[in-house]
């Protein structure tokens, strides 16, 4: 017989015996399974389809693998008789696996649920853990990670960037250099495991933000009030400060209704003039008035709007995001001189606003990662007026609203991917007049190649091409980056065949995002 499951909170815990079905073997299905062989665990992963490389290295670290059809429960499953069911952030609320632990009582964790649990396993020099700093939105999620740990890194702090960002939280955790803060992405998915906890246990970061709020996974979550539900449980337990988007009422309703540690506080960011307690901008500075004793009469300057303009980042919505990570870093005490350094170094990753080329007066943009309207809401925002190369899977959300704010600005529509019907449906509604191309290819490689032809015909002097599809990119691409990836690559090679070279100045004369900061 294991131990008690509410007496398995440490890494030191005596977790061996426990019998531990894991489903799903990607990246963070790997890590769980990985850490819990380490732990002395008897584990079992279930999946559909095992990469041959994960497949191969789990009888190495020895734990088994049961691989079909998931469509019904698998009888290995059943006759494993798992005490605890952790499961993989795409296994949705009504999958018969997800489904049937429920039923039978088994309890379910994700992946943050372990992490937290053994998060004890490298302490710092004060023999704590790592703080936890957690990060969600329906959009810009990645960057504002990515731009609080290195601010953090800057102020002198040991920081790691992981969870939905590409590196599982458990692989942060058992890291044996250890880190002073885990900054923690974490997405609708695996808050909605997290928020099936409960207990004096639960996870209790240092500080929290969910930067905005959108329709996005309506499939998985079955409505929209499930996602914004399994959203809000990112504030829950928090102790230092809970960041909200001062522009997004539904983030603010959230920090009104989520349980905190007492003396928390809650911490506004938008692009106005900040009140005390908020961060925002005076003129074209970036402010914090909430880390401060004289908040009420005084200000600390973090950076200006030009400065940010030399690392490609003021389009409102980066600018934003900006502001969300200043507020997190601050509650660390991180000083605003290491704010502003760790700015002048920060660039945002590929395929979010990324100018790919600039060639005979015609700026392309890569925005691939713009799988939601209200991402692509954000890049028509920097962009008004671009020719919109926009389609793909809409993961059950209706892109009407979105072409109804924005597609009568738009100088013409590429329309692409599977479900172009619901796009020419709205367009048909909301924007009739703009001129409207269709790419029906069923071959990857084609589809690109037809996007630009048709952008070039379109495109003149001073117009922006913008890729920014409103939706997934599964249903043609390998993934958002792939496609962004096939986008830049028709664009150069359009660019080649047609004899033109960059423009004179290269990059830096290319149209900066507007949309009322500049």
């Amino acid at each position: 017989m294991s131990a008690p499951l509410d007496t398995l909170t440490s890494w030191h815990a005596d977790w061996k015996g426990l019998r531990v079905a894991v489903l799903g073997l990607s990246v963070t299905g790997f890590s769980v399974a990985d850490t819990l062989a380490e732990l002395g665990a008897e584990v079992l992963v279930v999946t559909e389809n095992a990469s041959e490389e994960y497949a191969r290295l789990l009888p190495v670290i020895g734990v088994g693998l049961a691989e079909g059809p998931l469509d019904t429960v698998p009888a290995a499953l059943i006759d494993f008789a798992p005490e605890v069911v952790i499961a993989s952030p795409g296994f949705a609320p009504h999958h018969p696996v997800v489904a049937w632990a429920q039923s039978e009582g088994i309890a379910l964790w994700g992946d943050i649920e372990l992490a937290w649990r053994v998060r004890d396993k490298v302490l710092r020099a004060d023999g704590s853990p790592a703080d936890w700093v957690l990060i969600t939105g329906t959009n810009g999620k990645t960057t504002t990670t990515q731009l609080t740990a290195t601010m953090l890194v800057a102020g002198g702090l040991r920081a790691a960037p992981c969870g939905n960002i590409g590196v599982p939280v458990l692989d942060a955790v058992r890291d044996p250099e250890g880190f002073d803060v885990l900054v923690v992405e974490v997405s609708s998915h695996q808050l909605w495991y997290l928020g099936l906890q409960s207990g004096p246990d639960r996870l209790s970061p240092h500080a929290s933000v969910c930067l905005n709020l959108a329709e996005d996974h309506l499939e998985w979550h079955g409505s929209f009030d499930a996602y914004r539900d399994a959203k809000a449980q990112v504030y829950d337990n928090t102790r230092v400060a809970c960041v909200y988007n001062k522009s997004d009422l539904a983030t603010q309703a959230m920090v009104e209704d989520a349980e905190v540690v007492d003396g928390c506080r809650a911490i506004g960011f938008d692009l106005g003039v900040p009140g005390p307690s908020d961060l925002g901008l005076v003129d074209d500075i970036l402010v914090d008035r909430a880390f401060l004793d004289e908040r009420r009469t005084n200000a600390l300057e973090l950076t200006t709007l030009d400065e940010l303009a030399a690392a490609g980042l003021t389009a409102p919505h980066v600018v934003a995001n900006i502001l969300a990570a200043a507020a997190l870093a601050r509650s660390l005490d991180v000083a605003p001189a290491a704010i502003r350094d760790a700015l002048r170094g920060f660039r945002l990753d590929p395929h979010r606003i990324e100018v790919v080329a600039v060639a005979a007066g015609v700026t392309w943009v890569d925005d691939s990662k713009a799988t939601n309207p209200h991402a692509a809401a954000s890049s028509l925002t920097a962009y008004p007026g671009a020719i919109w190369v926009v389609g793909g899977q809409l993961k059950g959300v209706d892109i009407g609203d979105l072409v109804a704010a924005r597609g009568p600005a738009v100088k013409a529509a590429i329309v692409i991917g599977v479900e172009r019907d619901a796009v020419r449906a709205a367009f048909a509604r909301h924007a009739p007049s703009v001129p409207l191309f269709e790419v029906d290819h069923a071959h990857t490689e084609d589809v690109m190649t037809e996007v630009v032809a048709l952008a070039a015909d379109v495109a003149r002097d001073g117009d922006v091409v913008l890729l920014a599809p409103a939706a997934a990119s599964f249903d043609q691409f390998a993934s958002y980056s792939d496609r962004g990836r096939r986008f830049a690559v028709a664009v150069n090679e359009r660019i080649d065949r047609d004899g033109h070279g960059r423009d004179a100045g290269d990059l830096d004369d290319r149209p900066s995002p507007s949309g009322g900061l500049r």
